[in-house]
């Protein structure tokens, strides 16, 4: 069972529906012997009627059942059967352009695919739909048909409108990407929550939490530096960090190896290059990092690299706190942190033991 002095805040968490703490606790309710995870949306028990657990497994051994509202054995971020179902429908026919009759047949409710599309992709599902057309118009594109065949394959009767969805999806005109760097956007599940990751065939270059702030500028960023359209999509250097992520979170992992590419300045990367020097396990402070990249006054400057680190748990920015001991801040959240650094504590002592 979770100490009691971190009840206080867990339950503030519970109140709040705090995504933040996803994976980080549940709450076992005595008055009605279920356990839920943070975000449950059923009513809110009393104080005095909880008890938390750091695992599921906990919870369940002391009795509680799983809740039959937020199903805290399932994934957080479960894809439901009706996204699943509009997904593979537009896999198989990628080109249609959706109508209210479409809905019908499939016998799906076109708002409640609007609006679980948006939870789950940040985007309705005819945005969806939308993208995955231009992701089709674009290789077209790229492998030498026109602007006005890749329109109409792409099924848009308009030219204007084809040039307006192109922009906003990938951030510039069909007629001027050419032969502009692609880079692929693809959500991963994982124990804290979801991630997005960016990358191209050869190396990741995001890595982060959905809900850090300022996301959307980050992905920005990144296209215009490299100048890159960013589409939906998957690439090797993605399916590998997804499977590390898999292994790190079930402690099987200590060292990641999907590439990577990183875009700082010359004193960002030499920063980052100490983050990844800090043991599993281990932490170090701001001033630390500041004296081994031989800038000793440098910590604010070393706290500013630190926050534009682009690739979470890959490069442990985490692993970086005050000299006084305290965590400080996190992109991903200050609960997430210390969940990591937790996590790789147990995982390098079990590694002295083996």
């Amino acid at each position: 069972m979770i100490l009691s002095d971190r009840k206080n805040e867990y339950y503030r968490a519970l109140i709040d529906k705090n995504s933040e703490y996803e994976g980080i606790f549940y709450v076992g309710v005595k008055t009605t012997g279920v356990f839920c995870r943070p975000t449950c949306p059923a009513r809110k028990p009393k104080f005095e009627n909880c008890e938390f657990y750091g695992t599921a497994k906990e919870a369940l051994l002391a009795s509680f059942r799983p809740c039959q509202r937020c199903r805290p054995l399932s994934h957080p971020n479960h894809v439901s059967e009706l996204v699943r179902k509009l997904v593979d429908a537009v896999e198989e026919n990628p080109e249609r352009r959706w109508t209210d009759e479409d809905f019908r047949q499939l016998s799906v409710d076109a708002s409640t695919a609007r609006r679980q599309f948006k939870k789950r992709f940040g985007m309705t599902f005819v945005e969806y739909a939308r993208a995955r057309r231009v992701g089709i118009a674009l290789k077209h594109i790229r492998t030498g048909s026109s602007v006005i065949e890749a329109q109409i394959t792409a099924g848009y009767e308009s030219g204007s409108g084809f040039r307006d969805a192109f922009s906003r999806i990938m951030g510039a005109a069909p007629a001027h990407i050419g032969n502009h760097r692609i880079l692929k956007a693809s959500w991963l599940d994982t124990r804290l929550g979801p991630m997005i990751a960016v990358a191209d065939e050869k190396a990741l270059f995001l890595l982060e939490f959905v809900e850090r702030r300022g996301l959307e500028r980050e992905v920005e960023r990144l296209r215009r530096r490299t100048a890159s359209a960013v589409i939906p999509g998957c690439t090797s250097p993605i399916r590998s960090i997804e499977s590390e992520l898999n292994d790190y979170f079930e402690g099987r992992l200590t060292e990641f190896k999907t590439p990577l590419m990183t875009m700082g300045s010359p004193f960002q990367e030499k920063v980052w290059e100490q983050l990844r020097k800090i043991p599993l396990g281990r932490t170090a402070s701001y001033a630390d990092i500041a004296t081994a990249v031989e800038k000793p006054n440098a910590y604010r400057a070393v706290a500013q690299a630190n926050g534009a680190n682009q690739l979470a748990i890959v490069i442990p920015c985490h692993r970086v706190i005050n000299s006084n001991g305290d965590l400080g801040g996190y992109g991903g959240g200050v609960s997430r942190k210390e969940w990591l650094l937790s996590h790789e504590k147990k995982r390098a002592a079990l590694e002295k033991t083996e």
